[in-house]
């Protein structure tokens, strides 16, 4: 028998490779002679670098650049020389995680690192950036990122504006005398999986702003400066950001990328299975097991195990969630494609416990699921 094993991580709990390592040892326990291929994916959020770098065959390059708050941080990206392939993920400079809960306040705070990665990507001769807009701390519809790549924006008085959020209202015009040309070149493609727009009830500072420290004085205020920051867009570059799903991502740094750097809003999920050759690689699989801590209605909106559903259901293979827990009905679990799905904790306990045990559980979880199949298979 063939089995993919393709998980998303069990967040502070399991890596991807450490849930196929399980899955394979209760799998083998009972077929020894299984075909069992690991690919370990992600959705374009945060620790998707550490599940392609071996995609990739890439190098972890390390470079100095500026946090949300402005201080010198080293932050890392992958770089694929034999590619030319770049993988950026705006969280390691530009992330929420960076910074304590005190120092949150996406009024102030940039995505001026994340800019300073892509440009040392140009400097390394990359042709195609990948970009994860997942996790950041920002709200500044992407200035920060341009700002690092030449452009400037300037106040009513042509004084030139910092790049963070509280600034979106000053912004008069753009100047792009000084924008990196090489952006006219590279392939520049976005991990997002929102599709939020630009502004208002449902844009970046309603819905993400307050989880990056806004009051809801601090939120309205944000919103006014996103829906102007828009008006400038669309009479400097005549792009309408709003009309674009998904360009709220990332406190407006969705429809920042497209506007300035060129860039295509991309299926987080689709582009690492791309990179992972993942539709190839299941050919022929009796089964394709995936998982992640949670499993709930949150997954049909452009999750890992979406993502594995939607090729394997082209294919005809049937998938096996094993998650940490499980909330779906019955009938959300078969409109879903998932074929077997089952919660590893094998007691009830705290979550210091699950972490602690969620290797041995899942290696167990899978030991019973390959004695089911071979039950069925002696049956036939």
């Amino acid at each position: 028998m063939k089995f993919v094993v393709a998980p998303d991580k069990y967040k502070g709990s399991l890596s991807g490779i450490a849930f196929c390592n399980a899955v394979e040892s209760g799998i083998k326990k009972v077929f020894p002679n299984a075909t069992i291929l690991k690919k370990p994916l992600a959705d374009g959020g945060d620790g998707t670098i550490d599940v392609i770098k071996n995609y990739l065959n890439a190098e972890e390059e390390e470079v100095l650049v500026k946090d949300p708050l402005f201080k010198l941080i080293k932050a890392k990206y992958l770089f694929s020389k034999h590619k030319k392939t770049a993988f950026i993920e705006m969280s390691e400079a530009s992330g929420y995680r960076l910074l304590s809960n005190s120092d949150l306040n996406c009024r102030l705070t940039t995505s001026l690192g994340t800019g300073e990665l892509i440009a040392d990507a140009l400097d390394k001769g990359a042709e195609q950036i990948i970009l994860g807009i997942g996790g950041s701390a920002t709200n500044d519809g992407g200035m920060g990122i341009a700002v690092a790549l030449g452009y400037e924006f300037l106040d009513e008085n042509d004084s030139i504006l910092m790049p963070i959020g509280e600034n979106l209202i000053k912004v008069k015009t753009v100047s792009k005398a000084k924008a990196d040309k090489r952006l006219e070149k590279v392939k520049l493609k976005v991990a997002c999986d929102v599709n939020n727009p630009f502004y208002g009830p449902k844009g970046a500072a309603y819905i993400y702003a307050p989880q990056k420290g806004a009051s809801e004085e601090d939120v309205a205020f944000l919103d006014k400066g996103l829906k102007h920051f828009a008006r400038v867009l669309s009479d400097e570059f005549g792009v309408d950001v709003q009309q674009i799903p998904g360009s709220g991502a990332a406190g407006g740094a969705g429809g920042g990328s497209i506007v300035f750097l060129n860039a295509t809003l991309n299926s987080g999920i689709e582009l690492v299975k791309e990179i992972a050759d993942f539709n190839t690689a299941i050919e022929q699989a009796n089964w394709i097991i995936t998982g992640e801590g949670k499993l709930d209605s949150q997954t049909f909106s452009g999750k890992t195990i979406y993502g594995v559903v939607a090729s394997a259901k082209k294919k005809g293979i049937p998938v096996a969630a094993f998650c940490g827990a499980i909330e779906l009905t019955a009938e959300e679990q078969e409109d879903m494609g998932i074929t077997y799905a089952s919660s590893v904790l094998k007691t009830v306990g705290s979550f210091d416990e699950a972490v602690k045990y969620s290797y041995d559980n899942l290696e167990y979880a899978a030991f019973n699921f390959a004695r089911i199949l071979k039950r069925d298979i002696t049956l036939v």
